[in-house]
């Protein structure tokens, strides 16, 4: 499964708003460095302000970063990174960065890996295990009325690939390339996402429980720390058993 960062913990949930944010201006600064500062030219600025807004980030941080990298001095130029590894159990993990300072992030990085079980490999060590999808995700509560069979029709025929459902969302999956093609035609039907993205999709997952499980989330909780992770990908799955257990 694709480990899900930034969600609320208890007793932490100011700091992760605040993390969210810094790793949405970054990734929104970055977007519009690359394809310009106007939205509706730039899918991936578009899609990087739809999120961001998903997760109420004020307006005020998304316009800041925007002209921010607009601007001709004090820029900073950011570099996408993915870094794979191997956690607690065996578990293959991708981490997303964005950075500009590829040798901090690497170190850091690889600290994580190393003091909770785990240790970093080499480029492509794990990436073979992954499928790259672009994903829509759709908030069921905010949906009520959306029939699950309409909305498979619709997708299909805007050119997804799948469809996963659910208790609490639908996940539209689509080729990387036809992100933008699927999102647009299902906006025109009304529909709106929670987050759109392209991300890595394991084709198999491992259960991990014990002190293996215990072990991993707190490896999640090291990255979602790190600024310069923007997301995780993992082959992991815990029972909400397990997660009780855990606390």
């Amino acid at each position: 499964m694709k480990f899900k960062l930034f969600k609320d913990r208890k007793g932490k949930a100011d700091q992760a708003k605040n993390n969210q944010w810094v790793k949405m201006s970054r990734d929104i600064y970055m977007q519009a460095r690359k394809g310009g500062p106007n939205p509706e030219a730039n899918f991936g600025l578009k899609t990087a302000i739809a999120n961001a807004r998903a997760i109420k980030m004020p307006a005020d941080n998304i316009e800041r970063a925007i002209k921010k990298a607009s601007g001709s001095t004090d820029s900073v130029e950011y570099e996408e990174i993915y870094y794979e590894g191997y956690g607690p159990g065996g578990v293959a993990i991708m981490v997303k960065c964005l950075t500009d300072n590829r040798n901090r992030t690497a170190a850091d990085i690889r600290s994580i890996f190393n003091k909770r079980g785990g240790n970093m490999g080499e480029s492509g060590c794990v990436a073979y295990m992954f499928d790259q999808k672009g994903m829509l995700v759709i908030n069921r509560e905010e949906f009520e009325d959306l029939d699950e069979d309409t909305l498979m029709m619709q997708a299909l025929e805007a050119g997804a690939e799948d469809m996963n459902v659910h208790e609490d969302s639908y996940e539209v999956l689509t080729h990387p390339h036809e992100l933008e093609i699927v999102k647009s035609a299902l906006e025109a039907s009304g529909l709106q996402f929670s987050s759109a993205e392209v991300r890595w999709i394991p084709q198999n997952t491992v259960a991990a429980d014990g002190e293996n499980a215990e072990k991993l989330l707190k490896m999640m909780d090291a990255f979602e720390d790190n600024d310069d992770v923007q997301d995780v990908f993992a082959n992991f799955e815990i029972s909400e058993e397990e997660m009780e257990r855990i606390g």
